[in-house]
């Protein structure tokens, strides 16, 4: 069985009503394109009344969760907000950078890209590179309506992290 013939599954997870992370089973995706998909689920996700209250990075980690179902690889964790008292620190992955870090904000913080989508949610996902090898920063970017539509959806390989205010902030908290 080839890789691709295994499906990413994707289950969201929460503490007291807000979102907390992602648990990722039978595989981590491998593709720009594959993490878009998990991206398109996370915003839909966090287009929900509630879930998400702020601006809020989330980071890959090829932990288990406690007592974890068969085929679970890892999971995606909040690790704070942008903003604010609780924010991620910059600098707080330099020391062991996450396969992809998300940054998801909820429609009380996203201007959708039309008028007629109000209450859509966004996000962002940086896949990081190490470009002196050659291996260039990934990312994409998805809006999407509380009703699943996907009102925009961007990927680009070689990504200068500064050309956008999301991957800026993400490639900031990978910085040492």
């Amino acid at each position: 069985m080839r890789a691709h013939d295994d499906p990413v599954r994707i289950t969201p997870f929460g503490l007291h009503g807000s979102l907390r992370g992602f648990i990722i089973a039978g595989r981590w995706p491998d593709t720009t394109k594959e993490w878009a998909q998990l991206l398109v689920l996370a915003v839909r996700v966090a287009s929900m009344p509630g879930l998400l209250t702020t601006s809020t990075v989330f980071g890959a980690r090829e932990e288990l969760p406690d007592d974890p179902q068969p085929g679970t690889v890892g999971l995606v964790v909040a690790e704070g907000p942008v903003l604010g008292a609780e924010a991620v620190e910059p600098g707080r992955f330099a020391g062991h950078v996450p396969p992809a870090l998300m940054m998801l904000h909820p429609p009380s913080e996203t201007r959708p890209s039309l008028p007629e989508c109000a209450g859509a949610a966004s996000g962002c996902v940086l896949l990081p590179g190490v470009p002196h090898l050659g291996l260039a920063h990934r990312a994409a970017w998805v809006e999407a309506e509380l009703d699943g539509t996907v009102t925009s959806m961007i990927s680009r390989v070689g990504v200068d992290p500064i050309s956008d205010p999301d991957t800026a902030v993400l490639a900031m908290l990978l910085a040492a």
